[in-house]
């Protein structure tokens, strides 16, 4: 089965185009199933019944969450779809398998306030301080993904207009505003730390580490936790709080909803619309604190 595993995640890679980080988990979901498999001593896709495939979701449940055991099965329709593509079995076992449900959490976001205090937290006497306010600001502005951000390169910068040119997911490319202030911190963070940070080095990557190193995703949610920490907010914040906090604001002062898709990098509509839920929850717990008969 190794070589079918082998050949679906090449096509992953090449046809498709998937971020590194789909790829494994792509990678790590077949694996579990095909592994699966082999222990029933099923090694030939045309083999595979309905029946197996329902077997491993019903193992899978005590061992991961509903939208893990959801995502599995996703990942085993697309190998299943590539086996007929390729002619490798003439039909799909895993076709009529119904998705299991999963209720959509609403994403944790932080007030206004709170985003302000994390932002006023790097010192900006030092080039890395500089460089991370520049991280801080750019990501509230744009919604950018911690990824995103990593891996944005100086061409993708227009500083004069005021917009950004990102990859998303799927190699998806989408224009974003930056915002007056996000632009001068990033202008700030060019002239002033980012030679410093370079050295005598060339790098093609906006943000660095000393040396001229590519500034790596792991890093920058070091940078944010730390700053969290440093303002003193309590609440459970990942560098993702910070793009949900992004289409918050927005959602609350007016945006609407198409727009705020387009600017998160979003292909469906009804993935944005988890933040109108925020939006409606926040507004029913000031009705209910300020209305005189909320109570």
């Amino acid at each position: 089965m190794q070589l079918y595993q082998e050949a679906f995640i090449d096509y992953l890679k090449v046809e498709k185009g998937l971020s590194r980080n789909s790829i494994i988990s792509y990678n790590e979901d077949l694996k579990k199933y095909l592994g699966y498999l082999a222990e029933k001593g099923i090694k030939e896709p045309s083999k595979i019944t309905h029946k197996d495939i329902s077997e491993f979701l019903f193992a899978m449940r005590s061992k991961i969450s509903v939208s893990s055991i959801s995502r599995a099965l996703s990942t085993i329709k697309s190998f299943h779809k590539f086996l007929v593509r390729e002619k490798l079995t003439t039909t799909s076992p895993a076709d009529f398998i119904e998705t299991p449900r999963v209720d959509k959490k609403i994403p944790s976001f932080l007030n206004f306030e709170e985003v302000n205090r994390i932002l006023k937290e790097p010192n900006l006497k030092n080039h890395q301080g500089i460089r991370d306010r520049a991280i801080l600001e750019l990501m509230y502005a744009t919604g950018l993904r911690v990824s995103e951000a990593s891996f944005l390169k100086m061409s993708d910068l227009n500083l004069e207009l005021g917009f950004l040119k990102c990859k998303g997911k799927g190699s998806k490319e989408r224009i974003v505003p930056l915002g007056k202030i996000a632009q001068g911190f990033i202008q700030k963070y060019i002239d002033e730390a980012r030679p410093r940070l370079a050295g005598a080095k060339a790098s093609q990557y906006l943000f660095l580490a000393q040396g001229a190193r590519h500034l790596s995703r792991q890093s920058i949610w070091k940078m944010i936790k730390k700053n969290v920490q440093l303002a003193g907010i309590r609440k459970h914040t990942s560098p993702h709080t910070l793009r949900h906090s992004f289409a918050t604001h927005l959602l609350e002062r007016g945006a609407d909803l198409r727009s705020v898709q387009e600017m998160l990098g979003h292909s469906s509509i009804t993935t944005t619309q988890i933040y109108t839920h925020i939006n409606q929850t926040r507004l029913r717990e000031i009705h209910t604190k300020f209305h005189p008969r909320a109570h």
